[in-house]
């Protein structure tokens, strides 16, 4: 039961890694800054670099999301109890990947906590423990990113106007085809296709908008790179930092690993869930929320570390996944190009997640329960 209890952390780890290792990194995909090989290379050493801080600074988090508390003791030291929660919450990440829909694995694991818990003690659930230290949290920090990413980006963009820091978009020249259409002798239409010259000058989705000139001796466009790659490189830190003592702490409550060898190998897993399985989440947070360009990336790469490394610092379980897309959502309705369909259907997964972990907790326990009986 040991053992199947670690396969199951695991899974949930690798589930954890394709929906959310590149969620840091989709603002560099989305506004051109990198490609999605290099962006998931970056996210793949920060989140690593985060596995291993994990293990010495986030302590507080660990022991908070033990479950004690939320269930009876002897609920909570049951292992059919916690293989349980892990496959539910790892099933429920999976499927959302599957449909590059981006969502919490904290929310998932609250949920499978509650579907195990009313499966394996009944009324017995602490409702009130559950609101105050996860629900809350949950529901707030999307809010919060939304203010934060959308003001950062508008005191950015004054900064920058007050620097008269402008910018500039190349021309884009290249071949076009054409059909032009011919007249026979025999009075038909006959159709040929040829090639000319085009030209375009228009949005980041057709020309590459750069920042001009310099400041300080510092060429502004490459100092912008530089603070996005960082920022981005700041949110897949903070977010493994918040995630990983989360599923590690499943090991924990059993003492089925010690306590650093968990973190580190449920670090290895959330980093190979994102190299295998992060393409369609990926293009869903990088090209389907809001456009975005350089600075507008930066702000809510920015907006998401500061909260997302709070929350880790004070022991809060929030979700990476609703803070950054808080964070572009918030700088999407201030620049009028954020997708509302898209931010819709994302909103509706969310609302789906916990009930969904909550079932498939609750039926994994039952199978569980029958076939150890």
């Amino acid at each position: 039961m040991t053992f199947l209890l670690f396969i199951a952390v695991a899974f949930l780890a690798y589930s954890n890694g394709a929906n959310d290792n590149f969620k840091g990194v989709a603002s560099l995909y989305g506004s051109g800054t990198a490609t999605y090989r290099t962006a998931i290379t970056w996210a793949t050493l920060t989140t690593l670099a985060g596995s291993i801080c994990s293990i010495f600074l986030a302590q507080t988090l660990l022991k908070k999301f033990s479950v004690k508390g939320l269930v009876p003791d002897v609920g909570v030291t049951s292992e059919p109890f916690l293989l349980a929660v892990a496959l539910g919450a790892g099933l429920t990440v999976i499927l959302a990947t599957r449909f590059g829909f981006p969502i919490s694995t904290t929310h998932g694991l609250t949920g499978a906590i509650v579907g195990s818990g009313l499966a394996a003690a009944g009324g017995q659930v602490a409702f009130g423990v559950l609101g105050k230290q996860f629900i809350i949290p949950l529901l707030l920090s999307p809010v919060i990113a939304f203010l934060l990413g959308a003001m950062l980006y508008l005191s950015f963009r004054w900064v920058r106007l007050r620097l008269d820091i402008t910018k500039e978009s190349c021309l884009c020249v290249g071949a076009q085809q054409q059909t032009i259409p011919i007249l026979q002798p025999t009075s038909v239409l006959a159709m040929e296709r040829s090639e000319s010259l085009a030209f375009a000058m228009d949005s980041e989705a057709q020309c590459s908008v750069r920042y001009a000139g310099s400041y300080l001796g510092l060429n502004c466009q490459g100092t912008m790179d530089a603070a996005h790659f960082l920022s981005a490189g700041v949110v897949s830190f903070a977010r493994v930092l918040n995630d990983t003592p989360k599923m590690a702490g499943l090991l924990l409550v059993v003492q089925a690993l010690d306590v650093r060898l968990g973190l580190a190998l449920v670090g290895a897993a959330i980093a190979l869930g994102g190299v295998l399985n992060a393409r369609r989440v990926a293009e869903t947070m990088s090209h389907k929320i809001t456009a975005l360009n350089h600075g507008q990336g930066f702000s809510a790469n920015l907006a998401t570390g500061i909260l997302v490394i709070l929350a880790s610092t004070f022991g809060l379980p929030v979700s990476t996944t609703h803070v950054s897309v808080g964070a572009l959502f918030g700088i999407g309705v201030v620049t009028h190009q954020a997708n509302p369909r898209v931010m819709s259907s994302i909103l509706l997964s969310w609302l789906l997640t916990l009930p969904c972990a909550a079932a498939l907790s609750a039926a994994a326990y039952w199978l569980i329960a029958r076939v150890i009986a």
